[in-house]
């Protein structure tokens, strides 16, 4: 199936919903990432500095690695296309506006977006309003 590239389809559908528990950002070296497969991280990315990890909360401090604060994820639940062009963009300038960061994964499927956990219902309530606002 192919993803939807409409930024207004996107915008109008884009339905965020909170995922369960907390994640943490960390950072391991790069030349056997196969030894954390076993954390069973959401996500991970090869950078020169080392392996970023997406971890649960729980994981990361049973394996005793230093993380960032905890942090919730927001799936956007329509399916956008890689190739779509200004729903980053979009909904960043509506998490901007009630003044909270985002860091975005985008997978297949779906836009993840970890907030910190602090403010993840107060995020999820400004992306759901700027959906509405988007159907008008």
């Amino acid at each position: 199936m192919t993803g939807i590239t409409d930024l207004s389809v996107l915008l109008s559908t884009m339905e965020p919903e909170l995922a369960d528990g907390e994640f943490v950002y960390c950072t391991v070296p790069a030349f056997q990432p196969e030894d954390y497969l076993h954390l069973r991280p959401l996500g991970l990315f090869h950078e020169t500095e080392g392996l970023t990890l997406i971890l649960s909360l729980e994981a990361a401090r049973k394996a005793g690695l230093q993380a960032s604060p905890p942090m919730r994820q927001i799936t956007l639940k329509v399916h956008s296309s890689l190739e779509a062009v200004g729903l980053t963009a979009a909904f960043s300038r509506a998490l901007t506006e009630v003044g909270i960061s985002a860091n975005v994964v985008a997978a297949y499927h779906h836009d993840h977006i970890f907030v910190p956990a602090i403010d993840a219902e107060r995020a999820v309530e400004a992306l759901r309003q700027f959906s509405a606002a988007s159907q008008n």
